[in-house]
């Protein structure tokens, strides 16, 4: 299976470089993943296709202001890094612009001197980890000298930095926000519980796989790397009361269901739980934790790509996303919204 199988063609003046005004007023694609039938609505309509004792399963992470620029300490070059996963002890993992000048021992210092960053360990394809020097509360630094890591497609300066965060958002420690979430106002959340639709949430910390291309041919070649994920008793034991009773399971997004399919395959059921997953999902992959999918229109040939044809049919998404196209469908992570059900 090739990695360009999952290439379509796209209008890249369809990539949305902002949100929209209203968050649930997105347009929502419902693509039946058995035919591939269509129907096209806005996003507050998904209420309509979830029925009551259905669990709707959300991604509680919170983006940290990850993106930082500074200067090296001893030629005063501007260096960008993104803040990529706590290490523990003050010590991060990041993804590093220029990564050659960045050595064992180099110093990069933010916002003059507030926060400095030594470089302890150098990794492949641009990683390095650093150890962060530094006084106070490294949130409320970061607040004030960190950039939202918004993606590389996007433009645009992002006026509210809450935009790139789910109105859920609780659990610190993303690199990314998980987009398909941001459709969800709380108004909307309360009419799903109020229609008898459990809400439940899980959490995946969203790292490099968001960021990497795949840069093989061959689908089996890519190398995931991993995020930490985890769910708690009382979320287990909802999902696995919902199994029994033939309920279903809809993740929003592809990082809960990453999370769903990781403990789902792992343990058989669902658990409290936690710990890295690199789970690879691609068609020939048979799920064990999901019954719907709400998701965004993605890059092409990206892993998430390959993750809703998996769960549908590659032919049935390639089509949906030209129709999305003809529609005037806005994509990627400010953009639309689609139903896989």
């Amino acid at each position: 299976m090739k990695v360009s199988d999952f290439d379509y063609p796209l209008d890249e003046s369809l990539i949305a470089q902002t949100p929209l005004k209203k968050r649930d007023e997105s347009k929502l694609m419902v693509l039946d993943r058995f035919n591939g039938t269509i129907t096209h609505k806005k996003f507050f309509d998904v209420i309509d296709y979830l029925n009551p004792g259905d669990v709707l399963v959300l991604n509680d992470t919170k983006v940290i202001p990850a993106r930082l620029i500074g200067e090296k300490s001893d030629t005063k070059a501007l260096i960008e890094i993104l803040m990529l996963k706590d290490l523990g002890e003050n010590t991060w993992e990041c993804l590093v612009k220029k990564a050659k000048k960045i050595k064992v021992g180099t110093v990069i210092t933010f916002g003059d001197g507030v926060l400095k960053a030594e470089c302890i360990k150098v990794l492949d394809d641009g990683i390095r980890h650093f150890k962060l020097i530094y006084e106070g509360v490294l949130l409320e630094i970061l607040d004030k000298l960190g950039e939202m890591p918004l993606p590389p497609y996007i433009h645009e300066k992002l006026e509210d930095k809450d935009r790139y965060q789910t109105v859920y958002a609780k659990n610190i420690g993303s690199s990314a926000a998980p987009t398909a979430g941001l459709h969800f106002t709380n108004e909307l959340l309360e009419k799903i519980k109020e229609k008898g639709i459990k809400v439940v949430f899980v959490t995946l910390h969203v790292g490099l796989g968001t960021f990497r291309p795949v840069m093989v041919e061959d689908v089996k070649d890519h190398d995931m790397h991993s995020e930490y994920y985890s769910m708690t008793s009382v979320v287990a034991n909802t999902l696995n009361e919902a199994r029994r009773n033939g309920k279903r399971i809809i993740a929003v997004g592809t990082t809960s269901t990453r999370t769903l399919e990781t403990i789902a395959t792992k343990y058989g059921e669902f658990k409290e739980c936690s710990g890295n997953t690199n789970i690879f999902i691609y068609p020939g992959y048979t799920f064990k934790g999901i019954d719907g999918l709400i998701t965004n229109f993605h890059l092409p040939k990206s892993t998430l790509v390959m993750l809703v044809s998996a769960f549908s049919k590659k032919e049935y998404i390639i089509n949906a996303y030209m129709v999305a196209q003809d529609n005037k469908y806005r994509f990627f992570s400010f953009g639309d919204a689609m139903l896989i059900i």
